[in-house]
């Protein structure tokens, strides 16, 4: 088992991570609510998360990794406002939530699988876990943490004198900054659901010690967690919108259940901003991994994407960013698929090569640092020996990218840009226009690909 460095999110530094029972490493991560289609800024997180159990595996560890199914509880705020969204989206498509959670997971695990994204060993759905859910709701109601009202169930924050300590808000800040809740019979206006009491027409309830109702958001991945994972357990992951609410309020609320540190290691994926500002529905620049298939992406050029920034910085997707990618990703896939046919290398060329192998081994062992590992990647591969072909073999383990195989002349492996330039090309040579045709054809071969002419079209292939 290697030595590797992760950025805890708690402590604000980078620590020397230490499982407590290797090899064998216990994670947990929060999946998707599964009301609508996840996005490629949602996907990005999950990106991440591979790439963190995959650094795992290839330094030696077990992983017991946990991702949660969100179908109940999670309502349209991240606090305790509004309709469930579960619920919502049933009414608004006229269909049992059941029957919404299971389409939208199977897109989801579907895009998960386009990606490269390897599944957890575990995969917990909220519903079928409820009775936990109740039974750790009970315990903190009996230590004095949660108390009832007309509505609900609530976590008293000001019993948890550590509330705060993940975002570093303490506690007058959180109960000065909180708006003035709805419920006046909450104690402070940051105290959290742990139990929703269920009006009568509500489509999602379960009989609990509080009448019927349904769970918090916030209870389900605490209660989840310790049934899979025990009471203490080595990485939490998530988004970083997830720090000053859901994850502040898991450790406040298990915390107080277990009476000691229940997670050893938090760690947080960055926003995905689009062209530089917030992805919107309202700017229509909300994108699924089936809008970039539409447009000629590759799912696989996507997460050579997401690989180019650490997952602890703000990633800008633009198109010109990813057609970029796109093609430095083709190339090298080119220049390593074509070292499978390549000599060995002379023993001081191998040694170089092994070095490399070691430099980008390194990098992600040192916080995930897949950017720099890139960098390494590429430079190794331009010795152009059967060493390479071999490593790369062996650290797409890593990488995920498929990065030893051929290229597959798919229309979705060519991005939307090369695809313009060719039919530029041929409206140029149609037209007669030998000079623009020519310099077009010039410009597609130093981005990588290769047009071949026939009497009535063109071939657009990637070089190797």
């Amino acid at each position: 088992m290697e030595n590797l460095k992760l950025y805890n999110t708690l402590t604000r530094k980078k620590e020397w991570f230490s499982p407590l029972d290797p090899p064998i490493v216990t994670t947990y991560s929060c999946g998707p609510t599964v009301y609508n289609y996840a996005h490629i800024g949602n996907l990005r997180t999950y990106v991440f998360m591979d790439e963190l159990r995959r650094t795992l595996k290839y330094a030696g560890y077990t992983t017991r990794s946990v991702m949660n199914i969100t179908d109940v509880g999670h309502l349209m705020s991240d606090g305790d406002d509004g309709e469930d969204k579960m619920a919502s989206a049933a009414k608004k498509q006229n269909k049992k939530p059941e029957e919404i959670a299971e389409f939208y997971s199977s897109v989801f695990f579907k895009d998960l699988e386009r990606l490269h994204i390897l599944l957890p060993e575990i995969i917990a759905k909220a519903t079928d876990n409820i009775t936990e859910m109740i039974d750790f709701v009970k315990v903190l109601c009996d230590k004095g943490y949660g108390y009832e009202t007309d509505d609900g169930i609530y976590f008293d924050i000001s019993k948890f004198s550590e509330y705060g300590k993940l975002s570093r808000c303490n506690i007058e800040d959180a109960l000065a900054g909180a708006r003035v809740a709805v419920n006046t019979q909450k104690r402070h206006p940051a105290d959290f659901a742990l139990w929703k009491k269920a009006e009568k027409n509500h489509i999602m309830q379960w009989q609990s010690p509080w009448g019927m109702g349904y769970p918090g958001w916030h209870i389900e991945c605490s209660a989840m967690s310790k049934k899979f994972l025990g009471d203490r357990f080595d990485i939490h992951t998530g988004g970083v919108d997830h720090i000053p609410i859901h994850h502040e309020n898991e450790i406040a609320q298990s915390e107080a259940l277990e009476e000691h540190k229940v997670v050893n290691l938090w760690m947080h994926g960055e926003f995905m901003l689009v062209d530089g500002g917030k992805m919107s529905k309202s700017l229509g620049n909300v994108y699924t991994i089936d809008d970039l298939i539409a447009k000629g992406y590759s799912p696989l050029a996507f997460r050579y994407f997401c690989l180019n920034t650490h997952y602890r910085n703000k990633l800008n997707f633009t198109f010109d960013g990813l057609d970029g990618a796109a093609t430095a990703y083709n190339r090298l896939r080119g220049m390593i698929s074509a070292c499978k046919s390549a000599q060995k290398a002379d023993a001081d060329t191998a040694q170089k090569v092994h070095a490399q192998k070691a430099a980008i081994v390194a990098a992600v062992y040192d916080d995930l640092n897949f950017p720099l590992a890139l960098g390494e990647l590429w430079t190794m591969a331009k010795y152009a020996c059967r060493e390479v072909y071999d490593i790369a073999a062996d650290l797409d383990r890593i990488f995920g990218l498929d990065l030893h195989l051929p290229i597959e002349q798919a229309s979705t492996d060519i991005p939307a840009k090369i695809k313009a330039l060719a039919e530029k090309r041929f409206a140029a040579r149609k037209a007669k226009d030998w000079a623009t045709s020519d310099a077009l054809r010039s410009e597609l071969d130093a981005l990588g690909y290769t047009v071949l002419d026939g009497k009535d079209g063109y071939e657009l292939r990637i070089k190797n």
